[in-house]
């Protein structure tokens, strides 16, 4: 190790660093600098400073919350790869292995939404493919403010954010040629000034090929391909372990600029040296978030080794960089490889086929040492363990939100809704933007390239088929902010619930999870509070329904002037459907078929704290939010799973956001993918419902978790329900009536209930969204 500092061309000596505390700016605190001048035994110089910074933010070493995630459940006997490489690994039976995982791009999104959110693609990518996968699936959870000026303070930002989200992740995607097979939006005034943009993307890998990223084996060569190094993104790990005040929407260097076509060419390349020249790859990471100094810090420390770079030898797009700005650089599309000494030229070849760049600019070491060359000198020299087993870990105080009791005392029952006229209701819930179509965005991704998708977007879950195979992977994301702003540890019950009602019902097993944490500021004990009991609602769930999370992502700081966004844990799913004949869509299919509703033993219940109905009818949430019997809804899964697998189901639809009578509806929409090329069920327009549900009117929306609507072939009724009693005694399947042909939507009560024309209904729903944001 170095005994003194070295300074760098153009930059603060190491004592104008301690003395000016230039490192407050880049979110280190004046204890992490003395811990970091406490390891090296001498003051860091700027280069140095920079590299523990950006290394212990919270982006990068999840500071605050690795205590936490600690207690989730990461194993299971079909787990390959659970946390800490790229992206986590399920197998899947026949040599082969799905591969997945979640990121955030909030803060990015925030400032420039158009690259925030494209990147955000781009860089979930390049965590599948450096795995040794290929990337067969994109999904997004997106959350923004409102859309109309009664509920919002800037209505047009927030629709110019939509739009410019939306248009990033298309472009993104559309051009390197994944499809984007399904997600989620909401809408709710806690986003206005923090927007969530979280991509999910899965892949497929023989499980011979999997990858890890480790720089492994002394002399062995340290290879940068790709794009070249600019100064786009420098700081954007710290940039994200911040809160947004009102200088942040400046902050644009912070912000990567994409370009998919490039990436394009690096997917293709990576897997050619993975699958053809895999002798003589030793490890392979993607430069993400802190860029060169992450990848190649983790990829040493997993290996419990040494590295020397030489940064001159880095590809530059830009003149006179410095070692800080090359360092941590986010600039996208470039991957790091650690390749066997001797065969640096094979791997050149490889990459310049493919018109990218590929140079060798260091070594790996046995000394546990970070050194970094440039222009002759050594301008850093620090313990890779420093940098990354040894960043700090916070264990910080957490007390109960102060708004839990206000909010439990709110009057959530069927009679504070003052429902007059359901009819109405229900046409005002089908145009609210979380329960209307989102066909407006997602019209704009390209679903079907690469020819896999089996369900696009707009049923419960997507589904791609497997190659080479008679299996199919089901896939979606889910999260409702509402339910853990009311309740920390039931909503997160509620958000794996959810994720798994939407896999089942599209006919497939739940395997396991990947999540986006997405919070305030950690030294809030308040929000500490809600992350830890959300938790444990998590993880409680995942234990219940045997889905670990294998891969996932902390993204803290979401809030703007100390107002943070709802605690957002979204979690993204995934499923195997054993054979393509039990994919179930959520559409009816013929007049005539009995349509029933499955719940647990407690049938629908008045759910109605955090809903959408009580959100329309009250203009806020609050109540007590009901506890959920996690085995009683695991086992209304299992029955409703046995009876796909049985063929004695037609359609299946999870009752969510709206209740029953939007479920119903959805299904009687007639969004029919199971044919391949998305088209709408023909029968659309002359399908309709005649049911009599045993309940008063508010309930048709109240917000059961674990219930379904399910349709089942005329002549398969009895049988379909000898399935349902045999396989799980808790629970109840009631047969409410049948599909229709008269195109109109009877739904009987005890009241009033609801009778509008199909299509009539669907046009507000349809058309809601798009008028809204046109």
């Amino acid at each position: 190790m170095s005994e003194t500092a070295v300074k760098t061309t153009a930059e603060p000596t190491a004592e104008e660093v301690r003395d000016t505390k230039i490192y407050l700016g880049w979110s280190m605190t004046d204890a992490e600098y003395e811990r970091a001048v406490g390891m090296l035994g001498r003051l860091p110089n700027y280069t140095e400073a920079g590299l523990f910074a950006v290394m212990w933010s919270e982006h990068c070493c999840y500071k605050s919350s690795t205590p936490i995630l600690k207690s989730f459940p990461t194993t299971g006997p079909r787990v390959l790869q659970g946390p800490g490489e790229g992206a986590g690994i399920v197998d899947i039976g026949n040599g082969k292995a799905v591969v997945f995982k979640a990121e955030s791009h909030n803060h990015p999104s925030a400032v420039e939404p158009f690259e925030g959110a494209a990147t955000g693609v781009g860089g979930i990518l390049r965590d599948i493919f450096s795995m040794g996968a290929r990337p067969v699936a994109v999904l997004d959870s997106l959350r923004f403010g409102e859309l109309t000026a009664a509920h919002a303070k800037d209505v047009d930002r927030n629709k110019f954010l939509v739009d410019q989200v939306v248009a990033g992740i298309s472009s993104y995607g559309n051009c390197i040629g994944v499809p984007t097979v399904g997600g989620e939006t909401e809408f709710d005034s806690c986003y206005e000034g923090n927007p969530l943009v979280n991509v999910m993307c899965v892949g497929l890998i023989d499980v011979k090929d999997i990858q890890k990223g480790r720089a492994a084996g002394a002399g062995n060569s340290i290879m940068y391909v790709g794009a070249t190094t600019g100064r786009d993104g420098i700081h954007g790990a710290t940039f994200a372990s911040e809160e947004f005040g009102e200088g942040n929407e400046t902050q644009r260097s912070a912000v990567q600029v994409g370009d998919p076509f490039m990436e394009k060419q690096l997917v293709e390349a990576c897997l050619d040296v993975i699958h053809n020249h895999n002798d003589i790859l030793v490890g392979i990471q993607d430069m993400g978030a802190a860029g060169l100094v992450s990848s190649s810090a983790e990829m040493a420390s997993k290996a419990g080794t040494g590295l020397y770079l030489k940064l001159d030898d880095v590809p530059q797009r830009e003149t006179n960089m410095t070692p800080y700005e090359m360092m941590l650089s986010e600039s996208q599309e470039r991957m790091l490889l650690c390749v066997r000494a001797g065969h640096e030229d094979e791997i050149k070849k490889i990459f310049t086929a493919y018109g990218l760049d590929a140079v060798t600019i260091g070594r790996v070491t046995d000394d546990g040492q970070y050194t970094l060359e440039h222009k002759g000198a050594v301008v850093a020299d620090i313990p890779v363990r420093a940098l990354t087993d040894d960043a700090p870990e916070y264990h910080l105080p957490d007390s109960e939100p102060a708004r839990l009791k206000g909010l439990r005392a709110v009057d959530a029952s069927a009679a504070s809704l003052k429902i007059t006229n359901p009819s109405e209701t229900f046409l005002d819930l089908l145009a609210s933007p979380t329960v209307a179509s989102k066909e407006h965005i997602w019209h704009t991704y390209d679903s079907q390239v690469l020819t896999n998708t089996v369900i696009r977007p707009g049923s419960d879950a997507a589904v791609i088929r497997v190659r080479d195979t008679d299996t199919a992977l089901a896939m979606t994301t889910d999260c409702n902010g509402r339910y853990i702003y009311l309740d920390p540890e039931i909503g997160g019950k509620i958000a794996v619930a959810e994720a798994a009602s939407n896999i089942v019902a599209s006919g497939a097993t739940p395997l396991a999870i990947t999540d986006c944490l997405n919070y305030g500021s950690p030294e809030n004990p308040e929000v500490m509070y809600d992350l830890k009991r959300s938790a444990a609602g998590i993880s409680a769930a995942c234990r219940t329904f045997e889905t670990p999370v294998i891969s996932g992502n902390v993204s803290l700081y979401n809030e703007t002037s100390h107002e943070a966004v709802y605690p957002t844990p979204m979690i993204g799913m995934v499923g195997l459907l054993e054979h393509t004949d039990h994919i179930t869509t959520q559409a009816f299919k013929n007049p005539g078929d009995a349509i029933y509703l499955l719940t647990g033993p407690q049938g629908i219940r008045p759910d109605f704290a955090g809903s959408e109905v009580q959100k329309l009818t009250t203009g806020s949430i609050g109540g007590v939010l009901a506890d959920v019997d996690l085995d009683a809804i695991a086992a209304t899964q299992r029955a409703l799973l046995t009876a796909i697998r049985a063929g004695f189901v037609a359609s299946a639809h999870d009752v969510s956001e709206g209740g029953v009578a939007v479920a119903l509806a959805e299904s009687a929409f007639g969004f029919d993918s199971a044919s391949g090329d998305g088209r709408e069920n023909p029968q659309a327009e002359v399908l309709g419902v005649d049911v009599t549900l045993d309940l008063d009117d508010p309930l048709l929306f109240a917000e059961t978790v674990g219930s379904f609507v399910v349709s089942v072939p005329a002549g398969k009724v009895e049988q379909f329900e000898a399935s349902v009693a045999a396989t799980s005694p808790e629970a109840a399947a009631t047969l409410l009536g049948h599909v229709s042909d008269d195109g109109m939507l009877n739904i009987l009560t005890n009241g009033d209930g609801i009778r509008v024309a199909t299509m009539s209904a669907k046009k507000v729903w349809k058309e809601s969204l798009a008028c809204l944001l046109n």
